[in-house]
């Protein structure tokens, strides 16, 4: 399967296990479990979405948002339970509004969750852990 390097953001072919002790990038070397959302922005959003295998759950958010700032933690949480089985990124719609624009974001937070390169489901407000659980388990 496709995976996209947390790290130099390359594509990396590892064989699909239903869990890893170690996968490293054959480009940089980092760890591919690294499970810490990344920051996507307009150079580098589609490459993403489109090359990885992995569920990609986007989180579009805005520092000034109180309910993005309590959902902050939560994401970050939950993304680390999914090693090499979802693929956690954050957009932040202050910098980058023509992702805001181009996915039509109306009220912040917003997940999306993207398989194989297509928009699969649409949340919007703030989730707690499990549902967000919930969320993420219904793709990977």
């Amino acid at each position: 399967m496709n995976v996209v390097c947390p790290h130099c953001l390359k594509i990396n072919a590892i064989p699909k296990k239903d869990s890893y002790t170690k996968a490293n990038c054959g480009s940089c070397r980092n760890s591919l479990l690294d499970t810490t959302p990344i920051e996507l922005n307009e150079t580098n959003f589609d490459h993403v979405v489109v090359n990885s295998e992995l569920p990609v759950i986007v989180d579009f958010w805005a520092p000034w948002c109180g309910p993005c700032k309590m959902m902050a933690p939560v994401f970050n949480e939950v993304s680390q339970k999914y090693p090499l089985k979802a693929m956690f990124v954050k957009v932040n719609t202050e910098e980058q509004q023509s992702l805001g624009a181009k996915y039509s974001i109306r009220s912040i937070p917003t997940l999306i969750v993207y398989k194989n390169g297509k928009e699969v489901k649409r949340v919007s407000g703030a989730l707690d852990p499990l549902s967000l659980s919930n969320l993420v388990n219904e793709f990977v």
